[in-house]
């Protein structure tokens, strides 16, 4: 998988139907202890409501786990890992906590409000897309400088440093994917005297 969907932030929603709080928190995670750690610190933080409902997923063994946390069979988790699945989502938690305001939702009332909650938590959080990227940077004269760099924005790539002294180095980060064709492009426009240099892979935002 080199890109794939992810929340960009932890952050927290909520809302009331029927007088019962619903609270979406979502966060960004890459492993099953960072996951339960964050589960755990929500509960923590709501130890006095009613239910605290989560799902996640992971890339790392394609993990996908939620909890009803009492609530009906099928009413509460479910429909939270529902959400991140039509989403596309990975790597990222999503608690809802639910403060009982003394009416009975339903069963179908219970998975839309559940829904709902999963929605505009990661609605607070932000979807982003992550990619494998070569970290890598070029060196040039002066003259080539205008050349080069509007290369690497056309193929995707992101400048994040410039340093001008004898020469200009170009520090940038760029899809794995798209790095052979930059090189390539930039080699066959310098006449074959410049070449990409990669220092590294990383998943990043883009």
């Amino acid at each position: 998988m080199n890109s794939y969907k992810t929340l960009e932030k932890a952050a927290s929603d909520e809302f009331v139907v029927k007088k019962s709080r619903f609270i979406g928190y979502a966060a960004p995670v890459q492993t099953n202890e960072q996951a339960v750690e964050f589960i755990n610190s929500i509960k923590a933080k709501h130890r006095d409501a009613r239910h605290n409902v989560y799902a996640y997923c992971l890339r790392e063994g394609q993990i996908r786990r939620y909890s009803d946390d009492g609530e009906p069979q099928g009413t509460a988790g479910m429909p939270v890992l529902d959400v991140l699945l039509k989403e596309e989502l990975t790597d990222c938690v999503l608690v809802a906590t639910r403060y009982f305001g003394g009416t009975l939702l339903g069963a179908n009332g219970l998975v839309r409000a559940y829904t709902h909650t999963a929605k505009i938590g990661i609605e607070s959080a932000g979807i982003i897309t992550v990619a494998l990227c070569r970290l890598a940077d070029v060196t040039c004269d002066y003259n080539f400088y205008g050349r080069i760099q509007p290369l690497i924005c056309e193929n995707g790539g992101i400048i994040e440093d410039v340093d001008f002294s004898e020469n200009v180095r170009l520090t940038f980060r760029i899809p794995a994917e798209s790095f052979e064709f930059l090189d390539a492009a930039i080699f066959d426009k310098s006449c074959g005297k410049i070449r990409c240099r990669v220092t590294g892979e990383k998943y990043l935002k883009i």
